[in-house]
């Protein structure tokens, strides 16, 4: 654990030691910053494949720029337990993110959205937040790009209607990216989330390797969940049309 966090602090402070050298209309394509927003048109597939715990998640998200301040997406993930039976795939989740905010000023941009959406028709045997049925959510994201770096920050409450695990839990995440080079990106980020059903709290630290090659980005990331003391290592694929 404690290798870990020096890794990871170390990735942070090699991003921000190298912001000045990233290209300033490296925004434009950078489908993996936390701000970033669809233009009109554009259609975003983002693949992933996690494992964690003796589980492995393959993901798929489209995602369409209705106009340059609205975007709407779907996502549905399947999961492989080796260990039990949780076997299935998530509630299918339709969201949009709406900018409510810019402005300039001194080389940076200050950005606001509204997100929302929910989740229906998960499998009755993978009882999590991430794959329960009937889910709402709502939540507000805000921070400022530069050049070579963005920081960001989300806020996000859900609500669940189970008949078993029935609930309700907010996610608080600070993000920090940095555009170290014209193709290599830096992520970390930290989430916490708190839930009615204790169960299901969680503390979620968290960095990623980014390469871009043209309009398409290969992702490898690492995070550790405190509560569990679990790892978990995947990679993702976004490819922008």
């Amino acid at each position: 654990m404690r290798k870990f966090l020096s890794a990871l602090f170390g990735v942070v402070i090699a991003g921000a030691g190298c912001i000045g050298s990233a290209r300033a209309d490296g925004l434009q394509y950078d489908t993996s910053d936390p701000l970033y927003m669809l233009a009109t048109n554009d259609v975003l597939s983002q693949t992933t494949l996690t494992y964690w715990d003796n589980i492995l998640r393959a993901g798929q998200t489209l995602s369409y720029g209705i106009n340059d301040r609205l975007s709407i997406g779907a996502n549905v993930h399947y999961q492989q337990d080796f260990d039990g039976s949780e076997d299935g795939f998530s509630s299918i989740d339709l969201g949009a993110v709406y900018r409510v905010g810019t402005a300039s000023g001194n080389s940076a941009h200050i950005i606001s959205d509204v997100i929302f959406g929910l989740k229906f028709g998960g499998s009755s045997r993978v009882r999590t937040p991430y794959f329960a049925d009937s889910t709402y959510y709502a939540g507000y994201r805000f921070g400022r790009q530069w050049a070579g770096m963005t920081l960001a920050a989300t806020i996000k409450s859900s609500w669940v209607f189970d008949d078993v695990d029935g609930m309700a839990y907010i996610d608080f995440k600070p993000e920090a990216y940095f555009r170290i080079a014209p193709d290599w990106r830096l992520g970390a980020h930290f989430t916490l989330r708190k839930a009615t059903n204790t169960h299901f709290d969680q503390e979620w630290l968290g960095g990623s390797l980014i390469r871009q090659y043209g309009r398409t980005q290969y992702v490898a990331h690492l995070d550790y969940e405190f509560e569990e003391d679990d790892l978990q290592v995947g990679v993702k694929v976004n490819i922008l049309f």
